[in-house]
């Protein structure tokens, strides 16, 4: 029997005074140690729900549960030693001076001994290779290293589930990578990772499940491969599978590739065993050995 980490239940959020339905009776459970993509178009409920996990808004009506805590009978101080919220706009969550005054912020906030807080400093700096920023103003830095300073404070509170919400927005192909794969990392490590994005692709190559939202509903919640295998029903919430995908689907069923591929690799292995399969028929020749690039994305259209 797997472990809970967060549980909601008959989850709705309202927001007023407009009376702007957010949530509409949102139930799912996520086990510890899954990796967990929320997707949708904008005003589709993302923010609220992870806003809502992390205790920042309380349920206008359902519950949340975040391991044996009810979110509506507890404080975010008690709530942020399990759960642990990275916002898509790091700079909200910036406001010290220096990034060792940063991460040590939380820390100090639940009273812990100086040594305790000091060895939390040191422990997250190393892991998020940020020694060279130690002394530096947090809000000069590059948007993906703001980024990574937040994750370091939240990591200093030693949250068993870390949310991250639009992690890369704003960032290049390289900040891209280096955010998702601290959070792979930490997945690695045992935690739970729950993650809001927009970036399809990022949802392919790194998340294990997708839940699907669509005006506060949830319309899909299974793998990638499966989520990604009904675009029509992703249409819905104005989303479309990776480029990849996309291509493998629109593939002549005669060829025999799969329709399901997530990454530019897994198609690619399919082409080239193709490839060598038919060589090594017709001429009888060693299977080919190419590199297939992890890194290539579409643009405008093509590989």
């Amino acid at each position: 029997m797997r472990t809970l980490t967060i549980k909601a239940e008959s989850l709705s959020y309202v927001y007023q005074p407009h009376s702007v339905i957010a949530l509409d009776e949102v139930s799912f459970e996520v086990g510890e140690g899954e990796f967990v993509a929320i997707i949708g178009q904008n005003g589709a409920g993302k923010t609220t729900l992870l806003e809502n996990i992390a205790g920042l808004l309380k349920p206008t009506r359902g519950k949340v549960l975040v391991e044996d805590l009810d979110t509506n009978q507890s404080t975010v101080a008690e709530l942020s030693m399990r759960v642990g919220l990275v916002l898509q706009n790091p700079d909200q969550q910036l406001f010290t001076q220096t990034v060792e005054e940063e991460i040590a912020f939380g820390p100090r906030n639940l009273k812990l001994p100086d040594s305790e807080v000091a060895s939390r400093v040191e422990e997250v700096i190393a892991k998020l290779d940020l020694e060279r920023f130690r002394q530096e103003f947090p809000l000069a830095l590059s948007i993906g290293d703001r980024a990574r300073v937040v994750i370091a404070s939240v990591l200093a509170m030693r949250p068993h589930i870390i949310l991250l919400d639009e992690p890369t927005m704003g960032q290049d192909y390289r900040g891209h990578r280096q955010t998702m794969d601290i959070a792979r990392q930490l997945h690695q490590e045992g935690h739970t990772i729950v993650i809001a994005t927009h970036h399809m692709d990022l949802v392919a190559e790194y998340s294990r499940r997708v839940i699907v939202l669509c005006q506060g509903k949830i319309l899909l919640d299974d793998t990638p491969a499966a989520v990604f295998s009904q675009p029509e029903v992703l249409l819905r919430t104005h989303i479309a599978p990776p480029q990849i995908t996309q291509l493998a689907q629109s593939l002549t069923p005669s060829l025999g590739f799969s329709r399901d591929a997530l990454t530019v690799v897994e198609l690619g292995e399919e082409v080239l065993d193709k490839v060598n399969r038919r060589e090594s028929i017709t001429k009888k020749q060693k299977p080919r050995k190419l590199e297939i690039r992890a890194d290539i994305t579409f643009q405008e259209g093509r590989l």
